[in-house]
Formats: C-alpha cells, sequence, structure tokens
C-alpha cells in the first residue's frame, strides 16, 4: 500500500512548502508528545484494518478505486494549509488550481465557455444541477429511467419537484420510445442522461434524448458520475461511442474524479454548458467575497466550506497524467474496460452461469445458472459469501427478469428480479488478475453448485 519512495517525497514537497512562509515570526504550537501521537495512531491503523482491501485487484465489487498515489501525497500535502475554496480568502492558490483542474475536466466535453466547480461528491453536483434545472423550469417534472441513481427522485423531492421514472429497455438503457411518449405531454423541465447506470454500467441513449431535446424544449442532464471520464476511451462499442461523442451537449454534466478520476473521496464536479446560470447563484456576503473583485468559487456552489486539499489533489494528478485520448490516464480506463470483456468472456463461455449482456463501461452482471430464478438467487449470494472467504470480493446485485429473458433458456420465471453477482473491474490492474478472479470465481462455484463445467454443459 505504501512504499518509502512516496513518503520521501511528501518530506521533502513539506519543507519547500515551509520555505514559503520562511519571513513569519516563529511560534511553538503546543502538541502532545510523539509517543503519544504514535500510540494514537497505531490504534487507528488497527482500527482500519477492519476493511475490505478496497486498494488490492481482488477487490472487484463496490465502485472504488484507490487513489493516486500523487493525489493522497498532494492532499496530505495541502492539509499543512487546511485551506478552504468557498473563498479566495481561505483558499488562494486551491482555488486557482481548482479552476484551471475543472477547466481540464469541462475541456474532455470540448467546452471553453462554462460554469463549474468542485464538490462533495455525485449526490452534491446532481442536486446543483437540478436545482439550476428547477430554477430554470419551475414545477416541471424530472425524468430518469429506472436504473438511474436513487438520489435521483430524493434530489427532486428535497427541491419539490415533481418526478417520475422511464422504463428501461433489456439492456438496462432508457428506452427512447417510451421516453418519446412521456415527453409529448409538455411538462417534462428536465430528463437525466445516465452515463453508466451504477448497476450495470449501462449508456442511456443521449443522442435521441438530445433530438427529443430539440422538439419539446427541456433541459438534458448528464449524470455522468461514474462514466464521465470514458469519453477519452477509445474501445467502447457503439451505442455508448455515440453517446459520449454527444456528451458536450447536454445542458449539465456531473462527473466524480473520486470515481474514476483516482481522487480521494469526496470530488465531485457539476457543469454548465452556459456560464449565464451562474446568476442563479447570486447571494451577498460582504462578510466572505472581499478580498477580491475576482470570481470567488463561493459565488457559485450551493455548498459554502470545501477542501482546498480535494482541488490540489486533483490539480496534481492531472498535472502527472492529462486527461486526453491515448494518453495514460485514459489507458488505464481502456485496461478496466478489457478486464471486463476478458471476464464476461470466461462467463458466456461456461454452462454453470448465465450473463445479462455485455459490459458497456467496466461493470458486468451474472448469476450462477439453476432449475429457477429463486434458486439462481439464492446461489448467488452463496458464490458471494464462498468467494469473500477466499479474499475475492464482489457486490450483489437485485436486478430485473427482462435484463436476463434472453439467456435464461429453460430457468423458470417465479420471480420479477434476479439476485445477481456485480463486479466493478475499475482498476487498470484488474486485466492482469482476470485469469487469477476467474480461477476462485471457478472454484468457489464449484464447492456451491456441486458440479464441474464439463458436467454442467453436458446436461444441457
Amino acid at each position: 500500500m505504501l512504499d518509502q519512495k512516496s513518503l520521501s517525497a511528501l518530506r521533502w514537497a513539506v519543507k519547500r512548502l515551509d520555505q514559503g512562509f520562511a519571513a513569519l515570526p516563529a511560534f511553538e504550537k503546543k502538541m502532545q508528545s510523539a509517543e503519544r501521537l504514535a500510540e494514537v495512531l497505531s490504534t487507528t491503523a488497527e482500527r482500519l484494518q477492519d476493511n475490505f482491501p478496497y486498494f488490492h485487484p481482488l477487490y472487484a465489487g463496490q465502485m472504488l478505486k484507490p487513489p493516486h498515489p500523487v493525489a493522497r501525497l498532494a492532499y496530505a500535502l495541502a492539509m499543512w494549509i487546511n485551506p478552504n475554496n468557498h473563498a479566495l480568502d481561505g483558499g488562494r492558490a486551491t482555488s486557482a488550481m481548482e479552476k484551471e483542474a475543472v477547466a481540464e475536466i469541462a475541456g474532455m466535453y470540448g467546452w471553453k465557455s462554462f460554469l463549474g466547480h468542485l464538490c462533495g461528491g455525485g449526490t452534491m453536483a446532481n442536486l446543483e444541477a437540478l436545482w439550476v434545472a428547477g430554477q430554470l423550469h419551475p414545477e416541471k417534472k424530472i425524468l430518469a429511467s429506472e436504473q438511474a441513481h436513487y438520489t435521483h427522485g430524493r434530489i427532486s423531492n428535497v427541491l419539490r419537484l415533481p418526478f417520475e421514472t422511464v422504463p428501461c429497455d433489456a439492456q438496462g438503457r432508457m428506452d427512447g420510445n417510451a421516453l418519446a411518449k412521456r415527453v409529448k405531454r409538455g411538462d417534462v423541465g428536465t430528463v437525466v442522461a445516465t452515463m453508466g447506470t451504477t448497476a450495470t454500467g449501462s449508456v442511456d441513449p443521449l443522442p435521441e434524448i438530445l433530438a427529443l431535446r430539440t422538439k419539446h424544449g427541456f433541459r438534458a442532464h448528464a449524470d455522468a458520475a461514474y462514466g464521465g471520464y470514458f469519453v477519452l476511451a477509445e474501445n467502447l462499442e457503439e451505442n455508448a461511442r455515440r453517446a459520449f461523442a454527444r456528451l458536450g451537449e447536454a445542458d449539465s454534466i456531473v462527473v466524480d474524479p473520486h470515481k474514476h478520476g483516482l481522487q480521494p473521496y469526496g470530488c465531485g464536479c457539476v457543469l454548465f454548458r452556459d456560464p449565464e446560470v451562474g446568476r442563479l447563484y447570486k447571494h451577498n456576503s460582504p462578510y466572505t467575497y472581499f478580498t477580491s473583485a475576482e470570481l470567488h468559487l463561493g459565488e457559485i456552489s450551493l455548498e459554502c466550506s470545501r477542501p482546498g486539499a480535494a482541488a490540489a489533489a486533483l490539480w496534481a494528478t492531472q498535472r502527472l497524467l492529462p486527461l486526453k485520448k491515448s494518453g495514460e490516464f485514459a489507458r488505464g480506463l481502456e485496461r478496466g474496460r478489457k478486464a471486463a470483456l476478458a471476464l464476461f468472456e470466461k462467463l458466456c463461455a461456461d454452462a454453470r452461469f448465465v450473463t445479462a449482456f455485455a459490459p458497456e463501461l467496466d461493470i458486468l452482471v451474472f448469476a450462477p445458472r439453476a432449475a429457477r430464478v429463486s434458486e439462481s438467487s439464492v446461489l448467488s449470494r452463496k458464490v458471494f459469501e464462498g468467494a469473500a472467504k477466499r479474499n475475492l470480493h464482489l457486490a450483489v446485485a437485485e436486478l430485473p427478469i427482462h435484463f436476463w429473458e434472453e439467456n435464461l433458456g429453460a430457468m423458470k420465471r417465479d420471480r420479477e428480479t434476479l439476485t445477481c453477482l456485480r463486479s466493478v473491474l475499475m482498476k487498470q490492474e484488474h486485466f492482469d488478475w482476470v485469469g487469477r478472479i476467474w480461477d476462485l470465481l471457478s472454484s468457489v462455484s464449484d464447492e456451491i453448485l456441486g458440479t464441474r463445467n464439463d458436467a454442467a454443459s453436458a446436461s444441457l
């Protein structure tokens, strides 16, 4: 997890930082003894061991990607200052870093003139986007797919805006035909396009949504909290490629650097294509915005205090790994997707498992094949638990049966949903570990399912 070179680089950087304040008169800061600090830190380390190994390639469960070492170090370095990016008085250097880093993110979508900032995560970023949407289209409905993140419905409730879900097709994407029928009523203010759903990584049909926007005049908000960086990937299939190519035409975009952007929690980002929406944030704070006529980030944010350390970490990471196609950062995304496709291929070739559909990004879902959907659901949880005992950490999801219809074969449909296994292969190292992951999964499946691949194949 740690290496001495990184710690050595941090020590050098702290000394370099300290040189910038050498002109200040010395003062003595009272602290606990080094022995007491070491004791408390040792106890803290012991408590933190009660975690899953999120940093390791055998953790392939939830959307947890370890921060890049430079992000960890830059965050720690900034904490010696502990800047607050609400106002320039509290975070001069890190406010400038935030503006530069956010501009590079916006540049992925071709935006040069825009409004945007960092925030605590995707929930807060989506709240701001829907708040702006509600200001521009008061009392009109917000639509999102049935597989959109649950926070959209909750946020809409907080904002006192009507909310409605749109059915999904068999690929887990918003059903374009269902949306077309729904928006004809004329009461829709915003349609949320999910660019990488939480459960399956499915990408909503953004080109079709944009065509309907032209006809009906609603706002198109892209929740790209998970998938936003895949605009840089060059190994996407046609549907996802077409959708990401049009992402810059959305009215607002949310992307989470603390997911695929290699950042510590929490670091989200909200972007608006029209910078004029900044007028909606206008407020007066004479005790806060007095140091400069330059833009204070608190003037375009619903959040007040925000960690400047998050901006420093993001800025440093993007300086080391620029956000460009064919670059090192983009290749990392592509390797994660290649890992998901490689594991999907193994699952499809093995009669013990049933799959839903090919992954559009780097998330895939699968389940043990059984006589009934209910039996398969029980076996999914057993495989999940058995894999964890072998240090292979997956996740469990509950998905509609129509996602699986093409591949269920003779399995009896005695439930409307299937409890399945879900794997998020978002670390670039996952590609090198697909073989090990498959061996562990196959081994635990042999034990729980009581049949080997050749025997299962013979029974079909």
